[in-house]
């Protein structure tokens, strides 16, 4: 698996903690794992997520760069991806498929996430592209 050293870190300390209390992220942070668009290696990335219903809502903010992240290009190229988080006493892992919204949909699944997150609302005036939202639909 590969990862960040920066995500390195937080990874272990998702997993020390099964998900609880990860550092800055508290318990809103996920483990997605996503294959490289270019390498098709497969790529863990920690994020913060809300919910909406049995779905994960996850934010391309890249702390308002004037660019994307990696990771969302990986999606956009591999939409299929694997998720863990916290559960009542442990971690669960299952497989989404990641879907771009756009519109009133990612306007206000955006102003939930800066409830969860409110530096988004900052990233945003950071930067000319609109942050992208992403919904994790959970597959069966």
């Amino acid at each position: 698996m590969k990862a960040s050293p920066f995500n390195q870190k937080i990874i272990a300390d998702f997993h020390a903690k099964k998900g609880r209390g990860v550092g800055m992220f508290g318990d809103n942070l996920l483990l997605m794992t996503a294959k490289g668009a270019k390498s098709g290696e497969a790529i863990m990335t920690p994020l913060v997520y809300g919910r909406e219903g049995k779905d994960f809502i996850i934010v391309a903010s890249k702390g308002g760069a004037p660019d994307n992240p990696q990771w969302f290009a990986n999606i956009k190229a591999n939409p299929e991806v694997e998720c863990e988080v916290a559960r009542d006493k442990g971690t669960e892992t299952f497989q989404a498929r990641a879907r771009v919204v756009h519109g009133p949909e990612r306007d206000r699944l955006f102003k939930e996430m800066c409830k969860i997150w409110p530096p988004y609302a900052d990233y945003q005036t950071r930067t000319t592209r609109l942050i992208p939202v992403i919904v994790l639909e959970r597959q069966a």
